[in-house]
């Protein structure tokens, strides 16, 4: 059975920064296609960004570029987001997601739908 549980989240002021991480359990870690999402109250869930484990291959939403970093500890089976240059946008319900194993090609993606597993999520609340 998949399992992941994020953890992490927290409140800070504007252009704080936070670590949230997922340990991921249940499956084969390798060459699996990972992400972190995020919704906030009213909207639709959105893909933040992704890492495919077998190469370190990453896609980052445009809105975070620059400012938020997922990697992974592969000998822990563990993923992470750090989050710099927190925004009050940037408050949402953060999940960790995984596709399975498929292509690097294939982990090109940050739709939602392409992703069948689902952590609980942590909460990231950025005051202004």
């Amino acid at each position: 059975q998949v399992q992941l549980m994020e953890s992490g989240g927290g409140s800070v002021p504007t252009g704080g920064s936070l670590t949230l991480s997922c340990a991921a359990s249940g499956y084969t870690y390798a060459r699996n296609c990972m992400g972190w999402f995020r919704q906030a109250p009213g909207k639709e869930r959105e893909g933040v960004a992704t890492i495919y484990t077998g190469n370190g291959a990453t896609l980052y939403a445009d809105s975070v570029k620059g400012r938020f970093t997922i990697s992974q500890d592969n000998g822990k089976n563990t993923l992470y987001l750090q989050l710099n240059s927190l925004k009050p946008e940037d408050s949402a319900m953060y999940y960790c997601a995984a596709r399975g194993t498929v292509s690097s090609v294939r982990c090109r993606t940050l739709d939602r739908r392409d992703f069948s597993n689902w952590g609980q999520g942590t909460q990231v609340t950025v005051s202004s």
